[in-house]
């Protein structure tokens, strides 16, 4: 690594020895602004050399933008910011061993361990990449996924009439350098048939997971996808899938999360009056329960539903259950919007009994549904909030969803809605977290 550096600008003579044992043990022999550079990283070896000034020297200078120069090619062909990041994230590992091999003429090319003749011909040129029918190996024929050596010769077979990268392509190649010249491509000469391979591709999805594409491409959640990544109109999204830069599954799990969180059973307030006041419920002056007041009751026991578990401040209603006594709902609970006809003539009015004195200390059990990305310390996040403002978790039940989501059911006990709203605000401000709902029952 003298003559060539790696991309970090690390250079160090090594070589292998084996003793007498047949124990074999390497030895690395550098300067000492090599061994700076090798154990504080390109940084240092810029520090280190400047003149008596402190000023950079022209040849620190030139490393600098040398080894800069590559990156800033990469973002200035991506319009795409997060697609940038994520590129030079997953691909750009500036430590990684470096493969050396020749071109025809002698040169010589820095390749990263594993790359194919793909990577070669784009390290070269994108012309040469897009115009790629086949490569050679020390003269003789290799395929496209061939692995290279140190030390081979490439040759790269073009054509005028060859018709572009393969997405297949994407699978093989090593470099970021060869994945963005790829990417490019499509975006650049393939953007319409990008689009519908894409919808396409996202259609089809749906159909094997047995839901209408039209339910899910409503404004009000492509919008939500759109902001959460970064794109501006759907056909980029489309585009995105067609030339493999975004999963469609990803897509579908987002767009889905957002159908489930606007597709409960609705009921308008004047349904829930008239249930509530059928004329065929008992007009009674109800039995005080403690908390509650429940009209009808006489002497049947009175207990709060699980389902919903309604809190001081919300809306109740009870329902007469069969052999259990009544059990108090909250209005908006699913199980009690779903009723039948029939079923809501079991409704009995309640409410809470604020005449009574609100006992000291006295909590009541609330339930929380968290919608997170599946990501490192979002309980954590969630459990310090609850812990600042002296709030014991009852139960807690996590479950990761497709696409990196997770979904958190939350069990806790709280005084009353003015507080459990409070907490609900500030989980929604913890990271990762992209909405938090009441349980609704069902």
């Amino acid at each position: 690594y003298i003559a060539m550096p790696k991309p970090n600008m690390y250079q160090s003579l090594h070589t292998t020895l084996i003793a007498h044992n047949g124990t074999p043990f390497e030895i690395q022999i550098r300067t000492f602004d090599m061994h700076r550079t090798a154990e504080y990283g390109i940084a240092a070896h810029w520090k280190y050399k400047v003149d008596p000034e402190g000023k950079m020297s022209p040849d620190s200078e030139e490393e600098k933008l040398t080894w800069l120069r590559q990156i800033l090619e990469w973002q200035q062909d991506l319009s795409d910011n997060k697609e940038f990041l994520v590129l030079l994230k997953d691909d750009l590992n500036l430590f990684s061993d470096s493969v050396f091999c020749f071109t025809p003429s002698g040169e010589v090319k820095n390749l990263t361990v594993g790359s194919t003749p793909i990577d070669f011909a784009y390290s070269i040129h994108s012309a040469v990449g897009n115009k790629m029918v086949g490569a050679k190996v020390n003269n003789k024929m290799v395929p496209n996924d061939y692995i290279i050596q140190n030390g081979d010769q490439i040759e790269i077979l073009t054509s005028a009439n060859a018709k572009g990268p393969s997405l297949d392509w994407l699978k093989i190649v090593k470099t970021t350098q060869a994945k963005n010249k790829i990417n490019q491509w499509f975006k650049n000469e393939s953007r319409e048939d990008n689009i519908q391979r894409g919808k396409d591709i996202f259609v089809s999805l749906c159909k094997s997971k047995g839901v209408q594409a039209s339910d899910l491409l409503k404004p009000e959640y492509m919008e939500v996808v759109l902001k959460k990544y970064g794109y501006k109109d759907w056909e980029n999204i489309y585009a995105s899938i067609g030339h493999g830069a975004l999963k469609e599954g990803q897509v579908f799990q987002r767009l889905q999360d957002e159908y489930d969180k606007h597709n409960k059973p609705e009921m308008t307030d004047k349904d829930l009056v008239d249930s509530i006041n059928d004329k065929n419920l008992r007009k009674t002056e109800g039995v005080t329960k403690g908390s509650i007041i429940v009209r009808g009751a006489d002497d049947l026991a009175v207990h709060f539903s699980k389902c919903c578990s309604p809190v001081p401040g919300d809306e109740i209603v009870g329902f007469v259950t069969r052999g259990r006594g009544i059990s108090v709902h909250r209005t908006d609970c699913y199980n009690i919007l779903s009723l039948s006809e029939i079923d809501r003539k079991r409704l009995q009015p309640a409410e809470w009994n604020t005449a009574r004195p609100k006992e000291e200390g006295k909590l009541f059990e609330a339930e929380i549904k968290i919608y997170a990305q599946n990501r490192p310390g979002v309980l954590l996040g969630v459990s310090k909030v609850l812990t600042e403002n002296n709030i014991t978790i009852s139960s807690i039940n996590a479950r990761a969803g497709k696409q990196d989501s997770a979904t958190i059911t939350l069990s806790f006990s709280i005084k009353d809605t003015e507080t459990l709203n409070t907490i609900i605000q500030k989980i929604r401000n913890v990271e990762s977290v992209i909405d938090v709902d009441r349980a609704m029952g069902g």
